[in-house]
């Protein structure tokens, strides 16, 4: 038996269902002992697509796909992908092709020590040294990949194994992992996180995508519901419970997190995204109750009052046990609960009349306004881009967990294709009664990141749907008439700005050079006319929306992006 078919093998007994990659020398035979084994093979256009989409896989999945890379290039490409899925604790498994195990040192074709280039973004990166040894370590991967905090492995494929063989009653082959354990939290550090939500005037739940990824989605809606408890998700918390929900005060964050003075954070970290929980976006006295399955998560930034480490679902299932007889309820007359809804109530109200204006270029509330009105509620929706992603957050509605993807704990821009085509694929393969569409809503720099993959979404017949919110540049870009003075200047170099695009670039020919529907909107109901077809077919489209280069997001009572001062 070959190496190629003992790792195509091996994936298989994991459970492992997808692999995206860019085949050549010498993993070709792999790609093709993959399919093989029944194994779906995804060639994308770029490493990097390559390993966004394998990582989304294993969120929307809680198991690992494979991201199959060749050596040198091919797996620095990727690199992007890896440490996108590390920070966002996402499983992935990376199999890169490397050079023969006797051309160490000599200058090998793409000879790159692999394993040292990727460790310290790894949760396991090891270099295969013989055939029997392979199933261990896929195994081993696949496990590391899911247990505890979850991440990245990497395993590391010599050129000469791909080819070489052995006796097939040599090889050792392992059953599947099992799903990682549900590990609990000290049942008293239960019971005291349950006092201090009981004995708080303002308590707020902060939903994070680790609650999301552990499919707490039921245990943590019991307990918020029945608690009465205000909750505020984080971009890809959205969906855990709806956002249409009346205990969600997204529409009121910043008040939220201002004056709250118990916060139970479930499956979120304090880093840049909640503002470090620090003042002033933060009560400097507010006690932190925080769950995490990673214990050196635990205290980060903010002490914890109370902490609990262990699988969030395991541990939401202890606080419905503890509620049944230590019961927490928060009237809905409250004085905090009138501050918040007022708030949010206030803050719709402006979002509505920003959504109203209809002139002409549209501005980003206006499209967005078009759009929220007939994607379906259970889509999956891909949203990133700078301000395309900053208003997608508050107006596009999730109803569902694990159905936003967006730039993520990492802000990485670029994304959205190969998510869009791992959420496309789960769709297909899900049962015809559960079958979702998937809108990526993306900026036109974003887009210009990977947006050859649309050819990849055609290639397989992936009925995504991607809406280019065009504004002419990163951030905002220029009208036409500063864009010819550009143009007038000596040299283009020194005279377009640094943010600025191509302006009125048509990126519906894209879909066109493919096979697909290309359609241009500059209006609400050419955009309007153009989602309403493309959601009646099932087939791969693209929309671009020409947005007011000027347009921009509501107000804010602080810039989004919290800056610390050390203290030496």
């Amino acid at each position: 038996m070959d190496g190629a078919s003992i790792i195509a093998k091996a994936l298989r007994d994991q459970g492992i269902e997808y692999v995206f990659g860019v085949v050549g020398i010498p993993i070709v035979e792999l790609s093709l002992a993959i399919q093989a084994e029944n194994l779906k093979y995804v060639g994308m256009r770029n490493e990097q697509a390559a390993s966004y989409g394998a990582s989304a896989i294993g969120y929307l999945t809680d198991r690992p796909a494979v991201c199959l890379v060749v050596p040198g290039p091919g797996l620095v490409h990727a690199l992007a992908g890896i440490v996108n899925a590390q920070v966002n604790c996402w499983p992935m498994i990376v199999i890169g092709g490397s050079f023969d195990q006797d051309q160490v040192g000599m200058g090998g074709f793409q000879e790159l020590d692999q394993v040292e280039a990727v460790s310290k973004y790894c949760k396991y990166a090891v270099r295969l040294e013989t055939l029997e040894s392979i199933p261990y370590h896929i195994e081993k991967a696949v496990r590391t990949s899911i247990y505890g905090r979850p991440g990245v492995c990497y395993i590391d494929v010599p050129g000469n194994m791909v080819t070489d063989a052995v006796a097939t009653d040599k090889i050792r082959f392992y059953l599947r992992c099992p799903d990682a354990p549900l590990t609990l939290a000290d049942p008293l550090a239960v019971m005291k996180a349950c006092e201090t939500l009981k004995a708080a005037n303002r308590p707020l739940v902060i939903i994070g995508k680790g609650a999301a990824y552990a499919r707490a989605e039921q245990e943590i809606q019991q307990f918020v519901v029945n608690s009465n408890l205000p909750f505020l998700p984080t971009p890809m918390g959205k969906g855990v419970i709806s956002d249409t929900h009346p205990l969600c005060v997204a529409a009121a964050r910043s008040k939220a997190l201002a004056a709250a003075d118990v916060i139970l954070l479930i499956g979120a970290r304090l880093n840049w995204i909640l503002h470090f929980g620090q003042p002033p976006r933060f009560n400097p006295n507010v006690k932190i109750v925080q769950i995490d399955i990673c214990a050196e998560e635990i205290g980060n930034n903010v002490p914890a009052h109370v902490m609990l480490n262990g699988h969030i679902k395991g541990i939401m299932r202890q606080f419905n046990e503890a509620a049944k007889t230590h019961p927490i309820t928060i009237s809905k007359n409250s004085q905090w609960w009138n501050d918040l809804s007022q708030k949010v109530e206030s803050n719709i109200q402006t979002i509505q009349q920003m959504a109203a204006d209809k002139r002409l270029p549209m501005s980003f509330y206006c499209a967005y306004h078009e759009i929220c009105r007939l994607i379906p509620s259970d889509a999956l929706i891909i949203n990133e881009g700078a301000t395309t992603m900053d208003i997608g957050r508050t107006v596009l509605l999730n109803q569902l967990p694990r159905h936003r993807l967006d730039a993520g704990t990492f802000a990485t821009m670029g994304v959205g294709c190969g998510f869009a085509i791992a959420a496309a694929l789960i769709a297909r393969d899900s049962p015809a009664s559960e079958k979702e569409r998937v809108i990526c809503i993306q900026g036109d720099s974003a887009f210009g990141f990977s947006g050859m993959e649309f050819e990849t979404a055609c290639r397989y017949q992936l009925p995504i749907i991607i809406i280019v919110m065009n504004n002419n540049g990163i951030y905002s870009g220029v009208d036409k008439e500063t864009w010819d003075s550009f143009l007038a200047e000596d040299d283009p170099t020194i005279s377009i700005a640094p943010t600025s695009l191509l302006h009125d670039a048509r990126y519906e020919k894209v879909a066109m050079a493919f096979g697909a529907e290309g359609y241009y909107a500059s209006t609400p109901e050419q955009l309007r006319k153009s989602l309403e077809k493309v959601l009646k077919e099932n087939k791969p489209a693209l929309i671009n929306v020409s947005i007011d280069p000027i347009s921009g997001k509501k107000p804010q009572e602080s810039f989004w992006l919290t800056k610390t001062k050390t203290k030496l």
